[in-house]
């Protein structure tokens, strides 16, 4: 329900909005921000009639059925079935909207990546992102509801003095940070931290742009946390980065360290735009290094706001 909350709150005001499932689901009613509605039953000739399908679903359905449904609507997939395949757009409006004109199979990026590259796309623009490390911080909701159903069930255990069990991830995550995300892959990193190096090289038109990524699930409910250390091409200041940040679009510069003013889950769930702070100089790269910490929802603009966002250029 996120896309269709995300739809309502950027003033979408379609003749007509739709949610498919399974036949489980169907003729279940749903409250939402365009009046209570009736679930159907997934087909892809019901799909056909839209003009805009958003999907939310498996990469083994989107495979399945997306090509078909691209065939007479435009199809803005949130998985990752079609996020590397060269003749397939990856999107995020801030950064390359022109890659959207005249698609009908629009791949949406993984919520990590497009948190770390909002942030990061104004800075490259101004002075070059030669390579890049990040570390990101990831909440249990980035498993969906089972991840934060188990995060809670194990604090309440906990609580009792009852073990905590893990199945879910691979380890009890209260009072835990668990540094695997993903499948572990023949070079050492997990499956998650390669599409933010595989996603950002090909969302910039860098194919070759060096990208190191740790990715760590931790206890929190809702929105993802990265810092993010750069090499640049140009010099680079803290006063140069904060300008270039705070006229991007898609951003909130959160920096105001005197007054404990940074970002954090807390403040960012819910927001549409990046949180970045902590905005200072590194000093292993000099003059030619930058060191920020990013809080992005990763439910809204590492998903379902994206995706909106881009059918939102394709009305334009």
């Amino acid at each position: 329900m996120e896309m269709v909350g995300a739809l309502y709150g950027l003033g979408f005001a379609p003749k007509a909005v739709r949610l498919f499932a399974s036949a489980r689901s169907a003729g279940k009613q749903i409250p939402t921000p365009f009046g209570e509605l009736t679930i159907e039953e997934f087909s892809v000739s019901a799909a056909q009639e839209c003009d805009i399908v958003l999907m939310a679903v498996s990469g083994g359905f989107a495979t399945e059925h997306a090509e078909t449904i691209a065939q007479k609507s435009v199809v803005i997939d949130n998985s990752s079935a079609f996020r590397y395949r060269d003749d397939i757009p990856l999107v995020i409006p801030e950064i390359n909207p022109q890659a959207a004109v005249g698609a009908s199979l629009i791949a949406n990026p993984n919520c990590t990546t497009a948190i770390a590259a909002v942030a990061l796309w104004p800075l490259h623009q101004a002075f070059g992102i030669k390579r890049a490390i990040i570390s990101t911080y990831q909440a249990a909701s980035g498993a969906g509801s089972p991840g934060m159903d188990e995060l809670e069930t194990g604090i309440r255990a906990w609580s009792r003095g009852d073990d905590i069990q893990a199945s879910t991830f691979q380890h009890p995550l209260p009072f835990n940070v668990i540094p695997h995300i993903d499948s572990f892959q023949a070079n050492g990193y997990t499956r998650e931290e390669m599409k933010v190096t595989w996603e950002t090289r090909k969302i910039f038109g860098l194919p070759e742009l060096p990208i190191s990524c740790t990715a760590v699930r931790i206890p929190t409910l809702r929105a993802h946390a990265e810092t993010i250390t750069i090499e640049t091409l140009s010099p680079v200041t803290t006063a140069s980065a904060r300008a270039a940040l705070e006229n991007a679009p898609g951003i909130e510069v959160v920096d105001d360290t005197s007054a404990n003013f940074y970002p954090m889950p807390l403040t960012a769930t819910g927001k549409y735009d990046v949180e970045v702070g902590r905005i200072r100089q590194n000093p292993v790269f000099g003059n030619h290094g930058l060191d920020i910490f990013v809080c992005g929802d990763q439910l809204l603009k590492g998903a379902a706001l994206n995706a909106v966002q881009i059918a939102e250029l394709l009305l334009d």
